[in-house]
């Protein structure tokens, strides 16, 4: 059975890199990009990632239709990274989905993640940690997004955490095991 790994972190914590790390690059690897070039920096960014990543990898622009795309992924690739979750859900939220819409797709996302059909690597942001957001839409992206993460962290065999460049083990179960999640009773 695959595995899904997620991985989750703040902004420039090596979330991506991680992600990507030890893939082979001539293997049936599919990487979907949620990211939507809305201004010159995140087209940077997207330039740079794409020329980053092996040629032999097939790459899919998923910013809205996530879980229909993985779905489809996963039954030709043999590894499937998504990067991200965070820009996905920002992308449902600019286009005007109501929190319970983007929960129910994180629903639909979870349910794929809990039985993989391929091995899986999904990122995304953990903000929770940052500082209170000043705007109504800022609090509502921050809880959306931050019950997104808990839905796919729940479904996902492993979960790590990046901090400054080092993974961080939160949860790790074995296939047909039980989680070995590090928690505070």
């Amino acid at each position: 059975m695959a595995s899904s790994l997620f991985i989750l972190g703040g902004a420039r914590s090596g979330k991506s890199r991680f992600a990507v790390a030890g893939l082979p690059a001539r293997g049936r690897v599919t990487f979907i990009a949620t990211a939507e070039p809305r201004d010159r920096d995140m087209a940077a960014r997207i330039a740079r990632h794409r020329a980053e990543r092996p040629a032999a990898w097939t790459t899919l622009e998923a910013p809205l239709e996530l879980t229909s795309e993985l779905a489809a992924a996963a039954t030709a690739a043999d590894i499937v990274v998504v990067d991200c979750l965070t820009l996905w859900v920002s992308n449902l939220m600019l286009r005007g989905d109501g929190d319970e819409a983007i929960l129910k797709d994180a629903d639909a996302l979870a349910a794929l993640i809990a039985e993989p059909a391929a091995e899986l690597r999904l990122v995304s942001n953990e903000v929770g940690f940052g500082v209170h957001p000043a705007t109504s839409d800022g609090l509502r992206f921050r809880d959306v997004l931050g019950f997104v993460n808990q839905r796919v962290a729940a479904a996902a065999s492993r979960v790590v955490l990046m901090v400054a460049g080092l993974p961080h083990l939160i949860k790790d179960t074995p296939p047909g095991g039980r989680t070995n999640a590090r928690e505070i009773s």
